[in-house]
């Protein structure tokens, strides 16, 4: 499992007393969480507790019902116009199925909003793109190719390198690994550690992939009962009372998981 640079120990987003509804459904109640400055998070829970809806409400996607949303110590829900763009600008997000332009090339997808909010030409926004693609680990003729020409894995770091174009401090994940093959899962896992550790980043991650809790996660927020049950250590998560969170962990999908992490760690011994 990562480990947390000791450096890098204050929140970059604090969320309180946060609620989202949707009708007479709710989905979240006074949920509160804390993401720290260079710390991967990862966030788990059963179908419908909302952890797609929290990732939109911190990114401003969605007006929560209720609640406060800090980031890096402004209120994203009081901020407007040029100011609220500023801090968004400051956000990198991977959407669960990619979302890029289909009509657009990858080159033309991750200069969309190096065009858009940096004041660069096409020329410098689709140089500057290519950087981006190569930063991702794609090839560099991916970058003439159109999403429908890419594999999976192709189109997730197609997709990430789109998030990384504007140099985010925060990165926020969806699924980022759901449809890879392990061994493409587990290279996108080492390339979000690798680019946490280079470029200092925050990753907040939506993820169901135990491998990848295991493998690069700092902390564990676990959402459950319309808040964040807990949000701790891999280690401490896991020894919570809580049936959600035994069968989870304790299955054999999390044993399994378990098991690959000690083996890598006993052979780099």
């Amino acid at each position: 499992m990562s480990t947390l640079p000791e450096s890098q120990n204050s929140p970059s987003i604090q969320v309180r007393g946060l609620v989202n509804r949707f009708g007479s459904q709710t989905i979240h109640q006074d949920l509160d969480l804390d993401i720290q400055a260079g710390e991967i998070l990862g966030v788990v829970g059963g179908s419908g507790t909302g952890k797609s809806v929290l990732l939109r409400s911190i990114v401003g996607l969605r007006q929560p019902n209720a609640g406060s949303i800090k980031v890096f110590g402004q209120d994203l829900q009081q901020l407007n116009g040029e100011a609220r763009s500023r801090l968004e600008r400051r956000f990198g997000v991977l959407f669960q199925r990619g979302a890029l332009f289909s009509s657009l090339t990858v080159v033309e997808n991750v200069a969309l909003p190096l065009l858009e909010h940096s004041g660069l030409d096409r020329r410098d926004a689709e140089h500057l793109a290519r950087m981006k693609i190569a930063l991702a680990g794609l090839p560099h003729a991916a970058g003439d190719k159109l999403p429908s020409e890419l594999s999976g894995g192709m189109v997730k770091r197609a997709a990430l390198a789109r998030a990384l174009a504007l140099d985010p401090d925060i990165l926020f994940l969806d699924e980022p690994t759901a449809g890879l093959d392990p061994i493409g899962a587990a290279a996108f896992d080492q390339l979000i550690k690798t680019l946490r550790d280079a470029l200092g980043l925050s990753v907040f991650l939506v993820t169901h992939d135990l491998d990848t809790l295991y493998a690069i996660c700092d902390r564990i927020a676990v959402l459950s009962e319309k808040k964040v049950l807990i949000a701790d250590t891999l280690e401490r998560v896991a020894a919570t009372d809580n049936a959600w969170i035994k069968e989870y962990f304790h299955g054999p999908r999390g044993r399994a998981a378990a098991d690959a992490v000690n083996r890598q760690q006993e052979s780099v011994r």
